[in-house]
């Protein structure tokens, strides 16, 4: 008897349950559902004052900005067929009404094509018009473009502060048209050129700049290019915090002759130098080794070292100041020299025999 009440008790109870369960599923039911209906989206308010800026900076520039890849010729070597194959991407941006394009020139460098690609999906073969080694920029041109972007306005890089905000614009690792943005960390930074003389008067910046944003602009806050970004200081070769952007000064006085002759014409002394005679005879200063017959520098009497039997090299005059910098080096006077023209009159400080004197003399070509 215990067992038959036992068992009818949990037959009794499991029914129950089960009525109690179709009772409250279709409660059930609608909390599942509702569980998994879209969340409500909470309005976010008007943007912050420094977004708005900087979205309507990205958007006034990046049409100017271009993505530019290059191709270089090889040989086949079993048919002698030549073709084509990729070589490398990286930036640019508008220079003029003309169809010019700024990058830089290691960006172009061994290339045998090269292709711009506007932010529209146009796309374009272009031609080199010019380049400088030495300041690392190159001058490309695309012909027949119609509604060509507008260029990018120029700032000056005399008037930047360390601290004030910058922004990139680019193409890193073939991700295009990428902004990012930071702060000018230093300035009159150098870095070793390109077999030849020392780059100067970069603008260091931690706004994050990587592989492909080379030949990109760097803007201030008021959307004006005051840099090319050039190179980055990275012991695994991506972003480290520090990059490093060729001035727009240096920019406005290299570009034009690029355009116009096809190479930059840095002005002369009329004198040739050699870093490594100064560094053997253990002199801080330009030793002048030789003064170009018919120069400025022989009508203002600058004497040129001699060999002698007795002595060897004796020097004659060395560089030690040119305007208002003190020259050092070799490369101390060529980046001096890059801040001046062509027929400008520079002083030029010197020491014989110890003895300091100076001299005004005309730059020439």
């Amino acid at each position: 008897m215990k067992k038959k009440f036992i068992l009818k008790t949990s037959i009794i109870t499991i029914a129950c349950a089960a009525l109690i369960a179709l009772w409250q599923w279709p409660v059930i039911n609608a909390q599942i559902l509702t569980t998994h209906e879209p969340r409500p989206i909470t309005p976010r308010g008007d943007l912050a004052i420094d977004e708005k800026s900087t979205i309507e900076l990205f958007e006034n520039s990046k049409d100017s900005v271009v993505y530019l890849s290059t191709k270089k010729r090889v040989i086949d070597y079993w048919s002698n067929n030549a073709f084509s194959v990729p070589r490398g991407n990286g930036s640019g941006f508008i220079w003029d009404e003309h169809g010019h394009i700024i990058t830089n020139f290691h960006v172009i460098e061994g290339a045998s094509e090269a292709q711009i690609k506007f932010s529209d999906g146009r796309s374009y073969e272009a031609t080199l018009v010019g380049a400088s080694v030495d300041h690392d920029i190159a001058v490309l041109k695309v012909k027949s473009v119609k509604n060509l972007p507008k260029a990018l306005p120029l700032g000056s890089s005399k008037s930047i502060k360390v601290g004030q905000k910058v922004f990139a614009i680019g193409n890193p690792f073939g991700l295009d048209w990428t902004l990012t943005s930071g702060l000018v960390s230093a300035l009159d930074r150098s870095l070793p050129g390109h077999n030849g003389p020392s780059i100067g008067n970069l603008i260091q910046t931690d706004a994050a700049i990587n592989p492909g944003n080379s030949g990109g602009p760097l803007l201030d806050s008021a959307g004006r290019l005051v840099g090319i970004n050039t190179a980055i200081y990275s012991p695994s070769g991506a972003y480290a915090g520090v990059g490093f952007a060729v001035p727009v000064d240096t920019v406005n006085r290299v570009v034009p002759q690029l355009i116009k002759y096809g190479e930059y014409l840095r002005p002369t002394l009329g004198i040739e130098v050699n870093q490594k005679i100064s560094s053997m005879l253990g002199i801080e200063g330009v030793v002048i080794l030789q003064i170009q017959k018919g120069s400025n520098a022989e009508k203002a009497g600058i004497k040129a070292a001699a060999i002698t039997y007795e002595h060897g090299i004796e020097p004659g005059d060395i560089i030690i100041g040119l305007g208002e910098t003190k020259i050092k080096t070799v490369d101390d006077l060529l980046l001096a020299l890059d801040n001046h023209s062509i027929g400008e009159l520079v002083t030029l400080d010197l020491l014989r025999n110890n003895k300091k004197w100076s001299v005004q003399l005309k730059l020439q070509k």
